[in-house]
């Protein structure tokens, strides 16, 4: 829709969607932190459900919109591609958010959060593992791979809220001597709003972050096409750091107030959540998207299995020392993502 626009207007747009989704995004942390406290959701269930949804409405759009057009390949592309950037998010919250105050997942030690990267890792294995089924096999518009990552999804979101309850660890399998979250002025002031306020704010922010993701989106391309910056190498790095801003404002909004827990579970969350779009995808394209991946895809889906993994073991061995004001762990991330950039550009050849 920007194709025929200038360079120089396209830049103010997609500067402009930007602060939008940025500021929307704090709304959608404030609101999604109140809403999981009158409804009883907790901090890691609010963020894997609530929070995490909210956050991916711009995802959400693009699916939708490559399924109906049949440009699979984009709508393949934006589910797996993005995991691995917005699980780098979590180290710009380590940096920015924390600063000096304590490794991230030293803070936000939770047995549910840890749950919830398994299921994470484990969605992504099943994509990988639907890549390899044929084409052909789909059957009332649904494909094997896609309904069992749905499935596993649901199944996933009951055992975490049963972890919620029922967790035979001490302290509900959250770590003893870690700060609760702190209220701070604005907070307080949102506690206050009524339950209808609170869902008025939340879906308005929601609306907000849906239509500037899809223009960020669609100007972010033809701002590629502009500069001779296209193809994979772009849609995994650019274009899948512009559609993280939303978990990036809610993440350090909810680091501000203390809630370590929410800001990473609005992550994995996320990440969890974004496969299930592939079941999406089938039943409006008609045909098995899954199947119709490529190399590219299937690496990036391993990439973010792998950063998924090392914040899993960050979260149970706790780790307090940091190294350039990062923990341990989002320091290996880091490494770890841009190694497999530059793997990437390897496989793609630049294009």
């Amino acid at each position: 829709m920007f194709t025929s626009f200038p360079l120089f207007v396209l830049l103010p747009i997609f500067v402009g969607g930007a602060i939008v989704i940025w500021f929307a995004g704090i709304q959608l942390s404030k609101t999604t932190d109140v809403i999981s406290s009158r409804f009883g959701l907790g901090e890691a269930l609010g963020g894997i459900i609530i929070l995490a949804i909210a956050t991916n409405l711009p995802e959400i759009a693009i699916v939708v919109s490559a399924a109906l057009t049949h440009h699979i390949g984009i709508a393949i592309g934006n589910i797996l591609g993005g995991i691995a950037i917005q699980t780098v998010v979590l180290v710009l919250l380590d940096g920015f958010g924390l600063r000096r105050k304590g490794a991230l997942t030293y803070e936000a030690a939770s047995l549910q959060l840890v749950l919830e990267g398994v299921l994470v890792i484990s969605v992504l294995v099943i994509s990988i593992m639907g890549t390899q089924l044929p084409q052909s096999l789909i059957v009332a518009r649904v494909a094997p791979g896609d309904l069992l990552i749905a499935v596993l999804w649901l199944v996933g979101l009951w055992l975490i809220n049963k972890a919620r309850k029922d967790l035979p660890w001490q302290e509900k399998g959250r770590a003893p001597d870690i700060s609760r979250p702190i209220q701070n002025s604005e907070q307080k002031k949102t506690e206050k709003w009524s339950t209808t306020r609170v869902l008025i704010v939340f879906a308005l922010a929601a609306l907000f972050t849906l239509f500037a993701g899809f223009v960020l989106e669609e100007c972010g391309n033809s701002i590629a096409d502009h500069i001779g910056l296209s193809g994979v190498l772009f849609g995994s790095t650019v274009l899948a750091a512009a559609t993280s801003l939303p978990e990036l404002s809610t993440g350090l909004a909810s680091v501000k107030i203390g809630d370590y827990n929410l800001a990473v579970s609005d992550i994995f969350g996320g990440n969890a959540f974004l496969p299930t779009l592939f079941l999406l995808a089938t039943l409006l394209s008609g045909q098995s998207v899954l199947p119709q991946a490529k190399n590219t895809d299937i690496y990036l889906a391993s990439l973010g299995a792998l950063l998924t993994a090392v914040y899993i073991y960050g979260l149970i061995f706790r780790p307090r020392r940091q190294f350039f004001a990062l923990g341990i762990d989002s320091l290996v991330v880091l490494v770890l993502y841009i190694v497999g950039v530059v793997g990437l550009f390897f496989i793609t050849g630049g294009k």
